[in-house]
């Protein structure tokens, strides 16, 4: 490797090594994973009764209070592409006859909870919403939306727009991930941890929007927060690559780009607690249906906890004495509480070799996954996978990992009913209370190659395996459905019209 490459890479805070594995995965691409079924509902998720329901949800508070519950909330996305349509007119030749999207943008523009703020910025600049659409000058109106010397709403992440009206003023989704979290991730003396990922540029951003909101709802509910934030790693970028797979280089200077959500694993990694909600910063709604959400969450978070307790029992049975009794009762936690599958051959094996097998399978991160009813959504969706020692896991496969050229992938691919709606509670600490190494856990043949453009250019891009795909490979899982109106994501600042965000 020249030494100008070398020296470039070190500045990032990576090694060599890893970029010479990065390259080699552009050469050799990723292979598919072995899909053995779809996980259905009887068949890998869980569908709980009502009576379940109620059971883990009211149970769940009295044991979250004796513990520490952190919400981890990925909150570094730009919400750029929630603008494309209105950045296309802003920068087209302004028929709206020609966009359906910005015709309904503007058709119900009052019902947005930045219209007022919106209005402030065009009266500032002399003229009103009212005004700019009698003239049929739509493009002002976006300018004052989207650009810098307006509201800026084109450059914030998604996290610091208003999304939801209220009668006593307008919530951000920020401020929404504190109210959520009082109702599910209330932990010991009272306090509920949150922790969002976020853009270098935008943390003291974050920090305001918080500092406003966060006395208040203390005063309110009679809890403490406690705010943290990270920033996405330099050293987890990977190297672009031409079309040749050579680096990709501007002037001498080679590209390196954000990995994707993956790259969050090393954020994950570094915070500390026993029981962690992940859910994404755009999935969020207002009060009024909140009460579902709420239940399910503690209700996931009251079977991972009662899972848990049975995986700890088995392990430390096992390390007392290895005997029949230990491992069938092992055995029984890993095939019935966790649904995984043992390999065909298990039962030939002698019981040190069985036991030595339950022991690494049951001492892992744990997690339980809300899945919905597919419903087009683009995305993940929950597999059963055939793994390298002949059991078979549970995991969340995006479409690029399966193989839809062969005929059985695409069947098991055709007949999956669910979707993953990143809805997530983990559980990172081992059973003598250490912290799990979490990128031990990763599995580095899944990560994604996509091809993007710069400069006119085409390049090769490398996203690490997604946080809740690969870099949760090797995790003990459980699925769970969750109802629909529990995912209710804005992808499109249009999505915000949606019935469940007004």
């Amino acid at each position: 490797m020249e030494a100008a490459l070398k020296a470039q890479i070190e500045a990032q805070g990576m090694n060599p090594e890893t970029v010479s594995e990065q390259i080699a995965n552009f050469k050799n691409g990723f292979p598919y994973l072995k899909i053995t079924g779809p996980a259905i509902p009887g068949h890998g998720i869980t569908v709980l009764s009502e009576s379940e329901l109620e059971s883990l949800a009211s149970s769940y508070p009295a044991v979250a209070a004796q513990i520490e519950v952190l919400k981890f909330v990925p909150a570094s996305g730009a919400a750029s592409r929630m603008f494309k349509d209105l950045f296309a007119f802003l920068d087209g030749d302004g028929d709206i006859s020609q966009s359906p999207f910005v015709q309904k943008f503007m058709n119900h523009i009052e019902k947005f909870a930045f219209y007022e703020d919106l209005d402030q910025v065009l009266k500032d600049q002399g003229s009103s919403i009212s005004q700019a659409m009698d003239s049929r000058d739509y493009k002002s109106i976006l300018a004052a939306l989207l650009e810098d010397s307006g509201l800026g709403y084109g450059n914030l992440p998604k996290g610091l727009l208003k999304f939801h009206s209220y009668a006593d003023g307008r919530r951000t989704p920020a401020h929404e991930h504190l109210i959520e979290g009082i109702q599910y991730a209330l932990g010991k003396g009272n306090v509920v941890k949150i922790h969002f990922t976020v853009s270098p540029e935008h943390e003291e951003k974050f920090k305001e929007e918080i500092q406003k909101v966060k006395a208040n709802l203390e005063a309110k509910h009679g809890v403490k927060f406690e705010i943290s934030y990270s920033q996405q790693k330099k050293s987890t970028d990977t190297i672009a690559v031409d079309m040749n797979n050579e680096p990709f280089e501007e002037d001498g200077v080679i590209l390196f780009r954000p990995a994707g959500h993956g790259a969050l694993l090393e954020n994950l990694n570094e915070v500390s607690a026993d029981l962690i909600f992940i859910k994404n910063i755009d999935n969020v709604v207002p009060d009024s249906l909140k009460p579902e959400t709420k239940t399910y969450k503690m209700a996931i978070g009251g079977l991972l906890l009662t899972i848990q307790e049975k995986v700890f029992e088995a392990l430390r049975k096992m390390d007392t004495v290895a005997d029949t009794s230990s491992v069938d009762f092992a055995k029984k936690v890993f095939t019935e509480d966790l649904g995984a599958r043992l390999p065909k051959d298990f039962e030939l094996r002698g019981l040190g070799e069985q036991a030595e097998f339950l022991h690494k399978k049951l001492n892992r991160p744990l997690r339980v996954c809300g899945m919905v009813k597919n419903t087009g959504e683009p995305g993940g969706g929950p597999f059963w996978i055939l793994e390298e020692d002949g059991s078979q896991s549970l995991q969340i496969l995006e479409t690029a990992q399966i193989d839809l050229s062969d005929p059985k992938s695409k069947e098991f691919f055709n007949a999956a009913t669910h979707f993953n709606p990143v809805d997530l509670v983990c559980a990172t600490k081992d059973y003598q209370g250490q912290s799990f190494d979490l990128l031990q856990f990763r599995d580095m043949k899944t990560g994604f190659i996509t091809e993007k453009s710069k400069s006119g250019r085409e390049l090769k891009a490398l996203e690490l395996p997604g946080l809740w795909n690969g870099s949760m490979a090797g995790w003990n899982t459980l699925f769970v459905e969750v109802p629909l109106i529990t995912f209710n994501p804005v992808k499109t600042v249009n999505d915000l019209l949606r019935e469940e965000h007004q």
